[in-house]
């Protein structure tokens, strides 16, 4: 993809609508110049189309999709992909076919290649930006799965009375837990361990 492009349209911004769509950036991550302003002419003669020049910005979103788009090629796949900003995080979404590969067991692949673009976007860009890396549901699944886990262990530390320690998981996955948690007065939760072999325990709370 080159960096500056050119786009036209009956109006300035029905090219930099043009523009937007088919760069899949949003305005935030682009520099317009206009070229021509266009003008509708008399009763049709003479009518001129409004230009504009556009130019991708390194921002943290388009640094990082074209780290991945690096990748792709080593795991023989070709998806497309969406950003979106949900509470201040980045999620990149990647939409296709036969993706498994980028996922692998339990999304260990997925989240090797997340840390992988948010190391080498955030020193790149210079910035603090957090991201997020999804296969089309995959993550919505997986959400659902640990906070049916967090409810059962927490049952089990009720129960038991002891600490219950979760596998090892990513600051995604633990936030999930936490989440997932935070309203049952009968536990609480915390994190120990270093990255990434950091974990969440969760235990009864004692009651005074």
């Amino acid at each position: 993809m080159n960096n500056t492009e050119e786009f036209t349209g009956k109006t300035v911004d029905e090219a930099i609508d043009t523009a937007l769509q088919t760069l899949q950036v949003s305005m935030d991550e682009v520099e317009v110049e206009i070229l021509e302003m266009g003008n509708k002419g008399i009763f049709g003669l003479g009518s001129k189309e409004a230009k504009v020049r556009v130019t991708i910005k390194n921002t943290a979103g388009q640094l990082a999709c074209n780290f991945l788009e690096g990748i792709f090629p080593y795991f023989g796949v070709h998806p497309e992909c969406s950003k979106e900003y949900k509470e201040d995080i980045l999620w990149i979404t990647m939409q296709g076919e036969d993706l498994g590969a980028l996922i692998g067991r339990r999304g260990e692949t997925l989240d090797a290649l997340q840390y992988l673009v948010n190391l080498a976007t955030n020193r790149k860009s210079g910035e603090k930006q957090r991201i997020v890396l999804d296969v089309t549901g995959f993550r919505q699944a997986r959400e659902a799965t640990l906070t049916a886990l967090a409810k059962k262990m927490a049952d089990k530390a009720i129960r038991t009375g002891k600490f219950i320690r979760l596998e090892p998981m990513n600051p995604h996955e633990r936030r999930i837990i936490h989440m997932a948690l935070q309203d049952d007065r009968r536990v609480q939760t915390f994190s120990e361990g270093e990255e990434p072999y950091r974990k969440v325990v969760i235990v009864k709370k004692h009651r005074s």
